[in-house]
């Protein structure tokens, strides 16, 4: 007697065929963060300023604020206007603007070349270095008098202030940057038969080159601060020597607008520098914030 194990027909009607098979829709995971309302970044970084703005407005129209502590925003709007007009303001700025380029320049001849000795050349780094860390720690403010001695009244006391304030933080930092570079760079180099010149061209001038941008980037702001200092001191042009005039008359609308433009000139500088930074490291990328 046999048996038969085919299926009942009712069985087979009821099983759907393969590719009638719809699969469950999916649904995208979102991340948390990609859910909330984004604000354009170009929106937010303005929004500390302005409310800063709004907070000073606000002190000064309820008395908080007297004009003889720190004129509103509206009379230090109208003060910048007529400096300005008269020519005075654009003026200043084009010789302070030439003092911290020229300081600029020299200060990063100057602290990249002993950077490369003293990070290259072992025996750089015993004549160079230990010179450069003492010199680092004298404030370069307390050099000023004997600048003067040497230099006069000119402008080379305050260029070389400059120069000197900007030359340390590079050497710092591109020491740091040449000294970081991953050993194991250097050997798969030295395996590819790259010579010395070709390692430093192609290994370890641009793994230093990062921490060159950022020393860069801290050499501009104490060339706008040794500049406030140098053109305090026997200036009679600049945006220092407009300060001391004002401090003369107690205007402090008039300094107020010439600490303004210096902030403004710092933030310039430093946007151009970060600017700068993007192109040459495009080969390195690196967390952006979330």
């Amino acid at each position: 007697m046999s048996v038969s194990h085919a299926p009942p027909k009712k069985l087979l009607a009821d099983i759907s065929p393969v590719s009638d098979f719809e699969p469950p829709e999916l649904e995208p995971i979102v991340p948390s963060s990609a859910r909330r309302v984004r604000v354009p970044r170009w929106l937010r970084r303005p929004a500390g300023p302005v409310l800063l703005l709004v907070l000073w407005q606000l002190l000064s129209s309820t008395g908080v604020l007297t004009s003889g502590i720190l004129a509103s925003p509206g009379t230090i709007a109208r003060v910048a206007w007529d400096l300005i007009a008269d020519g005075s303001l654009p003026s200043a700025m084009g010789v302070s603007l030439q003092r911290v380029a020229v300081g600029l320049l020299l200060g990063t001849v100057v602290g990249t070349a002993l950077a490369l000795v003293s990070g290259l050349f072992r025996i750089g780094e015993d004549l160079v270095d230990a010179s450069v860390q003492m010199l680092r720690t004298v404030p370069f403010v307390g050099l000023i008098p004997l600048f003067i001695i040497w230099f006069g009244i000119g402008e080379a006391p305050k260029v070389a202030i400059i120069t000197l304030g900007v030359s340390f933080p590079l050497y710092l930092n591109v020491y740091a940057g040449i000294r970081g570079v991953d050993s194991q760079l250097i050997e798969a180099g030295e395996s590819l038969g790259l010579s010395r010149w070709g390692l430093v061209r192609h290994v370890i001038l641009p793994g230093a080159l990062p921490g060159a941008m950022t020393g860069l980037r801290y050499s501009l702001g104490i060339a706008w601060l040794a500049l406030v200092f140098a053109e305090q001191i026997n200036a009679d042009a600049g945006i220092g020597f407009l300060m001391v005039q004002a401090r003369d008359f107690l205007r402090t609308d008039v300094i107020v607008v010439c600490l303004i433009v210096y902030a403004f000139l710092g933030l310039f500088a430093d946007f151009v520098v970060r600017t700068l930074e993007r192109l040459l490291l495009q080969w390195r990328p690196t967390f952006t914030g979330r």
